[in-house]
C-alpha cells in the first residue's frame, strides 16, 4: 500500500514520501504545522485512498490516555445494582470502550487519527508509549488482554502548543507541513472551486499572501480560510476589480473577517496600510 494523495486532497512529494516511510516502518506518523494546513484531512484522505477503516480520536485538554483504551462506568453500576438490574454481576456490562480498542478490533487494518495530541497533558503521550509499541494493554476490571488484530497506521498530529516528550518523539516518523507556496496553493484551490475564474483567483491570491506577509500579524490566515474567503467571495460575486482597488488603495478587502480573527490584527493592517499611503 503506497499513498499518491487522491483527487479531494494535494499532497507535496514530501508529504506523499513520509506517510509512506510511516506505514513501511509501522510507526506513528506525527505530523505538525500551522492551525489549518489539513492535517486532521490528511488522515482522513490516507484512510481513503488505502481502503481502511477509520478512527479519530480527538484529544482536549482533560483527556487521559485511559480514556483511548477503556473506562469503567462504576456510577451506572451503581445505579443499576439499586433497581435490581440483573446484569450488574458481569462487570464487563459497565466497561466502555475506547476508541484504541476500537480500532484494535477492526477486522482489517485500520488508520487511527489521534487528533492534536498537543492539547492534553504533557503526561498524556507517555502513557500510551507501551500500547502504541506492543499493540496491546490490559483490562484490569475484567483482567484480559486485549491485542491488536492488525497493526494500525496510526497518525498524531500537533499545532506545537506544547512540546512533546522525547521518548514520545523517538517512536514517530515526523513530517512538518510547510505553507503551501503560491503554486501548489492554487492547486488545492482548483480542486475545490474548479471553475473559478482565474482573474478572480489572482486578485485573491495576492490579498490573500499580502496579509500573510504582514509583520507582526498574530494569526496568519490559513489554507482553510482562505477556501472559506473565496467561498464568501463567490456567494456574494465580489467583482475581482473590488479585489485589485484593495490591494492598491491598501484598505481591508471585503468579507476580511474570514481572514483576520482579532482585533489587533485588524488594527494593525489598519495602521500599516496608513503608513503606507501616507508614504506614497
Amino acid at each position: 500500500m503506497r499513498f499518491t494523495g487522491t483527487q479531494d486532497y494535494v499532497a507535496t512529494e514530501d508529504l506523499m514520501m513520509a506517510v509512506n516511510a510511516a506505514v513501511t516502518l509501522q510507526r506513528p506518523l506525527l505530523v505538525k504545522g500551522e492551525p489549518g494546513t489539513g492535517k486532521t484531512r490528511l488522515a482522513q484522505e490516507v484512510a481513503k485512498a488505502m481502503d481502511l477503516p477509520y478512527f479519530e480520536w480527538h484529544v482536549k485538554s482533560t483527556t487521559k490516555a485511559q480514556q483511548g483504551l477503556y473506562e469503567y462506568d462504576a456510577v451506572s453500576r451503581l445505579r443499576d445494582s439499586q433497581l435490581g438490574e440483573s446484569k450488574v454481576k458481569d462487570i464487563a456490562n459497565y466497561i466502555v470502550k475506547g476508541k484504541l480498542w476500537e480500532c484494535f478490533e477492526s477486522d482489517k487494518r485500520p488508520l487511527l487519527l489521534i487528533d492534536e495530541i498537543d492539547k492534553a497533558d504533557i503526561e498524556f503521550p507517555n502513557d500510551l508509549l507501551r500500547e502504541l509499541d506492543q499493540m496491546e494493554f490490559y483490562v484490569y476490571e475484567t483482567r484480559q488482554t486485549i491485542k491488536a488484530r492488525h497493526r494500525p497506521v496510526i497518525v498524531i498530529t500537533s499545532n506545537n502548543e506544547k512540546e512533546l516528550p522525547d521518548a514520545f518523539l523517538r517512536r514517530c516518523f515526523f513530517h512538518y507541513i510547510r505553507f503551501p507556496d503560491r503554486e501548489t496553493m492554487q492547486k488545492i484551490v482548483d480542486v475545490h472551486f474548479p471553475k473559478l475564474k482565474q482573474t478572480l483567483l489572482k486578485e485573491a491570491m495576492e490579498v490573500f499572501f499580502g496579509l500573510r506577509d504582514l509583520p507582526g500579524l498574530k494569526k496568519k490566515p490559513s489554507t482553510s480560510e482562505l477556501l472559506d474567503w473565496l467561498k464568501l467571495l463567490l456567494a456574494e460575486d465580489i467583482d475581482p476589480a473590488v479585489l485589485r482597488e484593495a490591494s492598491s488603495k491598501k484598505t481591508l478587502p471585503p468579507l476580511y473577517g474570514a481572514l483576520l480573527k482579532n482585533e489587533a490584527d485588524v488594527h494593525l493592517f489598519e495602521r500599516i496600510a496608513f503608513m503606507a499611503r501616507r508614504s506614497s
